[in-house]
C-alpha cells in the first residue's frame, strides 16, 4: 500500500468516524458555543464543569441542551476533554514537541498516533494526527516511533492534535525496569512506577540478578490466572550502590549516557589548540570562580579600571568561555551526540555530560595555569555600569587561579587565606568593583527578583543523603551570574546585527489566563494586583515587595512562580520576560548546553573568527534544533527532580511516624501537597486524611476549605505533619496533617460540584 497521499494537506477524516453530526444545527440561533468556547470555559472554571454549569453559562434552553450533549460527546471522543461522573474538565496539554508513537494497524494514508507519555489519570490518551509536507524529508509509517511538533486541531471532528514529524525514532522500548527482591523460590519484580505491578521472576529467568539489583526485563503471562510473570534481560546496577540511584531516572526517561566508541575515539584524537587564527590574551590574569566541587570550567572572568580619559569611573570586564567548537564540529561523531543529548544532566550522585570526559573536563575545561583556546569577549562599561561597548575575540588564554565562590567572598570580606592573597588587590578588587557598577544597572533593568532558595544535597561515600541545607546567596554567585548575562546579551545582540540566525533564550510573559488566576489568589491575601494589558516584571516585584510585610512571602513568592511560562529554546526573538532583556542567547556554558555551542558557531561565521562556524544548511534546521533541546531540557529537569525524591524518600524512610514542620507546597482537589522545611523532600497528604468535613478545592485561594467548619489548608501555610510512608523506589511520601487550619467563613457549595467525603485518620493535635 502507498504511504500517505494526501502529504502537503489536511487529510480528511472517513465518513464513518462520526454517526452524528451537530454542526448543521449548532449556529441555528447563536446559542451553542464552539468547541474552543467549550475548552476556554473550563480552563477557566474546572470545578464548575457539569452539563448542567456549561448549559447555564452559555444560556442554553430547550432543545438546545440535545446538541449541547452531543457536542461534549464528540469532544469527549476526539480526546478534547474528560469526563468524570457528571463533571467535565480539559484534558492535559501536551508540549509543543513530543514522542508520538504510531500503531501499527493504523491507515497510512490517515494515520492516528498517541502520545509516548501521557499524564492524564483520568482520560485517554489523545489522537495525534500526523500530517507530513509534501516535500518532507521525514516520511513515517504505521509502527513508528517519532520526534514531532505539536498543535492543536483547530478541524471541526477529528483528533484534538496534529503533528508534524522531526526524527524517526528507535522502536519503543519493550521492556520494563524494577528493583530484584528474591524470595523463596525464585524472586519478585518491585517496579519503580509508582502504579506499577509487581511480577514473578523464576529462579532461571535472573540472568544473574541478585537481591537488590535494578533491571530491565520482559514481561509475560503465564497460567490460567494470567499471573504476570518477568524476564530480566540486562542487569543495570544496583540502586543502593555508590552513587548510583539517579540510575532510575536515566532508563525511565531514556537518557543516553554511555557514550558510543566512534565518540570515546573522536574525542581522544583531539589535541590542544595552539596560537594559530587566535589572540594571545594570555597575559590577563583570569580566574574561574565555581562551585568548589566543579569539575569543568566554562568561564573565567577579570576586570580594570578603563584607562580612557571619556569613560572616568568605568570599567573593563573580560570574560573567556570555552572554545568548545574548535574542538566539536559539524557533521562530526561527538556533534551528533552532542545533540542528541542537547545538555549536561546534574543529578546529586553523578553527572551525566553532554561532551565526553576529555573535551568536557580537559582540553575544554579553563583549567588553572594551563593554555586553553577561549572565545573572548570584551565589555567597557560606564560608572553607573551601563554597557558602553564590547567585542569579541577568538583567544588564547591561561587562568591565573581556580576559586570556589566561597574562597572569593572571603577575601574580598577581608578573610584571604593563602592562594587569595596575592589575588586580592590586582585580580578580585577590581572584579567586586565592577560589579557594583554593573549591580546599578540591574537594578534600574528591573529583572523578576524571586527569592526561592534551592536545597543542596551532601551525599555520603556511599552516594546517600547525609545531609541538606541551603546554601548562603553570597556576592560572588551574582557577580558570575550578571557578567554572564551581559555576555550573553551581547552575543544576542552582535549575530543581530550581522544577520546571522541563532537560538534565542526565550521567556515569554504569563498567559492571561495565569493573570486571572493569580489576581484572584492575591485579592485573598488582600494584595492588589492589576497590571492591565501590559504585565512587566516590575508589577510581580512590587507585590514581592509588599508580601515580605506580611506573615506569607513564601506563598507569595510561589504563587507568583506558578504563573510564569516557561524559557526555552527558539529561533524566534521575543524576548526574556524573567530578566526583562529584549534580547537574550546562551553563550557562556558550551561544554555542558548544545544552545551555547550553536551561538559559537553563528559567532565565529559572523565575525570570520574560523572555517568552523556555523554552517548555512544549518539555518533551515534551527527551529526543530530549538524544539529538540527544549525538550531535552525539560527531561533532563525530570530526571533530576526524580533522583532528589528518590534520595530524600531513601533518606527518611527509617523515620516513619516521626514528626516534622513544613509548608503547603501545592492544592489540588485530592489533597495536599506538602514540602519539609529542613530536607525540602516533598510528600502527600490525602484529602480523605483531613478530618471528618467536607473539603472544597478553592482555586482562587489555591487552598481546600473545609465545607461545614471553614477550616482551610492553603498553599504556603506553615503546617507540622508525620510521617506515614515512605516509598524510596517510587520517590513518594505520605503524611499526616497534625496543625489544624485556619478558621474562616464556611464556602457555599455550588450546585454540581462534588465535596469528597472525609474520613478521621487518627487525632490532630492543634498546633495553633
Amino acid at each position: 500500500m502507498a504511504r500517505n497521499d494526501n502529504r502537503g494537506r489536511l487529510p480528511k477524516a472517513p465518513d464513518q468516524r462520526h454517526a452524528h453530526k451537530t454542526r448543521a444545527k449548532q449556529n441555528r440561533d447563536g446559542q451553542i458555543p464552539t468547541r474552543d468556547q467549550i475548552v476556554e470555559y473550563l480552563d477557566i472554571n474546572p470545578h464548575n464543569a457539569s452539563k448542567r454549569d456549561i448549559a447555564k453559562a452559555f444560556g442554553i434552553r430547550g432543545d438546545d441542551r440535545i446538541i449541547l450533549k452531543a457536542l461534549l460527546k464528540e469532544m469527549e471522543d476526539d480526546g478534547l476533554i474528560n469526563r468524570t461522573r457528571k463533571t467535565y474538565r480539559r484534558t492535559a496539554v501536551l508540549p509543543s514537541v513530543t514522542v508520538i508513537d504510531i500503531p501499527k494497524d493504523t491507515d497510512p494514508n490517515y494515520m492516528i498516533g498517541h502520545p509516548d507519555k501521557w499524564d492524564d489519570d483520568d482520560g485517554e490518551r489523545p489522537g495525534v494526527l500526523i500530517v507530513v509536507a509534501k516535500d518532507a524529508k521525514i516520511v513515517p509509517g504505521p509502527g513508528d516511533r517519532v520526534l514531532a511538533r505539536v498543535s492543536p486541531n483547530e478541524v471541526p471532528d477529528g483528533p484534538a492534535y496534529l503533528a508534524k514529524p522531526m526524527k524517526i525514532l528507535d522502536a519503543p522500548r519493550k521492556s520494563l525496569i524494577g528493583v530484584v527482591r528474591m524470595v523463596e523460590r525464585g524472586a519478585r519484580l518491585v517496579p519503580v512506577e509508582r502504579k506499577g505491578r509487581e511480577m514473578q521472576i523464576h529462579a532461571g529467568d535472573l540472568n544473574g540478578a541478585k537481591d537488590g539489583d535494578l533491571v530491565e526485563v520482559e514481561q509475560a503471562v503465564a497460567g490460567r490466572a494470567m499471573v504476570p510473570k518477568a524476564k530480566v534481560v540486562n542487569v543495570i546496577g544496583n540502586p543502593l550502590s555508590e552513587k548510583a540511584v539517579s540510575l532510575i531516572a536515566l532508563h525511565n526517561l531514556e537518557i543516553p549516557h554511555k557514550f558510543p566508541n566512534s565518540v570515546i575515539a573522536e574525542s581522544e584524537a583531539a589535541k590542544p589548540a595552539d596560537l594559530t587564527g587566535r589572540e594571545d590574551w594570555r597575559h590577563l590574569p583570569f580566574v574561574t570562580i565555581d562551585p568548589a566541587t566543579a569539575k569543568d570550567h566554562d568561564d573565567a572572568v577579570y576586570a580594570q579600571l578603563d584607562e580612557d580619559p571619556a569613560n572616568e569611573g568605568g570599567f573593563v570586564v573580560y570574560v573567556a568561555i570555552a572554545d568548545v567548537a574548535h574542538y566539536v564540529r559539524p557533521g562530526s561523531e561527538m556533534e551528533r551526540e552532542a545533540l542528541l543529548r542537547g545538555n549536561s544532566v546534574y543529578f546529586p550522585d553523578r553527572v551525566v555530560p553532554m561532551l565526553p570526559e576529555k573535551i568536557s573536563n580537559n582540553l575544554c575545561s579553563l583549567i588553572e595555569l594551563q593554555n586553553r583556546a577561549a572565545l573572548g569577549l570584551r565589555m567597557v562599561f560606564d560608572s553607573d555600569g551601563e554597557k558602553v561597548s564590547h567585542s569579541f575575540h577568538r583567544t588564547l588564554i591561561r587562568s591565573a587561579a581556580k576559586l570556589s565562590y566561597q574562597q572569593a567572598q572571603t577575601a574580598i570580606d577581608g578573610h584571604p587565606d593563602d592562594k587569595t592573597q596575592p589575588l586580592l588587590e590586582p585580580i578580585l578588587k577590581p572584579l567586586f568593583a565592577a560589579f557594583t557598577a554593573m549591580e546599578q544597572a540591574q537594578k534600574k533593568r528591573g529583572p523578576l527578583a524571586l527569592d526561592l532558595p534551592e536545597r543542596k544535597i551532601i551525599l555520603n561515600d556511599k552516594g546517600m543523603v547525609q545531609d541538606v541545607h541551603i546554601p548562603e546567596r553570597l556576592t560572588a554567585h551574582r557577580l558570575i551570574e550578571e557578567m554572564m548575562i551581559q555576555s550573553n546579551v551581547c552575543a544576542a545582540e552582535t549575530l543581530e546585527k550581522h544577520k546571522v540566525p541563532l537560538l534565542y533564550r526565550a521567556h515569554d510573559a504569563p498567559s492571561q489566563q495565569k493573570m486571572i488566576g493569580l489576581k484572584e489568589a492575591l485579592s485573598s491575601m488582600e494584595l492588589n494586583f492589576n497590571p492591565g494589558d501590559t504585565v512587566k516584571p516590575d508589577h510581580f516585584n512590587r507585590i514581592l515587595a509588599m508580601a515580605e510585610k506580611s506573615d506569607n512571602p513564601h506563598l507569595v513568592n510561589e504563587m507568583i512562580l506558578r504563573s510564569q511560562a516557561q524559557a526555552e529554546y527558539t529561533h524566534e526573538n521575543y524576548g526574556h520576560f524573567g530578566l526583562n532583556l529584549r534580547r537574550y542567547a546562551h553563550f557562556t556554558s558550551p561544554i555542558r548546553r548544545y544552545a551555547d555551542l550553536i551561538v559559537h558557531r553563528a559567532l565565529i561565521r559572523a565575525l570570520k573568527l574560523g572555517n568552523d562556524g556555523l554552517p548555512p544548511e544549518t539555518d533551515s534546521k534551527l527551529p526543530m534544533i530549538g524544539e529538540q533541546i527544549s525538550m531535552t531540557e525539560r527531561r533532563a529537569m525530570a530526571a533530576e527532580r526524580e533522583t532528589t525524591d528518590r534520595l530524600l524518600a531513601y533518606f527518611l524512610a527509617d523515620q516513619v511516624g516521626a514528626t516534622f514542620p513544613g509548608r503547603i507546597a501545592g492544592v489540588i482537589g485530592a489533597g495536599l501537597f506538602v514540602r519539609l522545611d529542613k530536607s525540602g523532600a516533598d510528600g502527600f497528604i490525602p484529602a480523605g486524611t483531613l478530618g471528618s468535613d467536607y473539603f472544597l478545592h478553592d482555586e482562587g485561594q489555591q487552598a481546600l476549605i473545609g465545607e461545614r467548619t471553614g477550616e482551610r489548608f492553603r498553599i504556603g501555610d506553615q503546617v507540622e505533619v508525620r510521617l506515614v510512608e515512605a516509598e524510596p523506589l517510587a520517590g513518594s511520601l505520605r503524611f499526616e496533617m497534625l496543625t489544624t487550619g485556619e478558621q474562616v467563613k464556611p464556602p457555599r457549595r455550588s450546585r454540581g460540584r462534588s465535596p469528597v467525603r472525609k474520613t478521621t485518620f487518627g487525632k490532630r493535635r492543634n498546633k495553633r
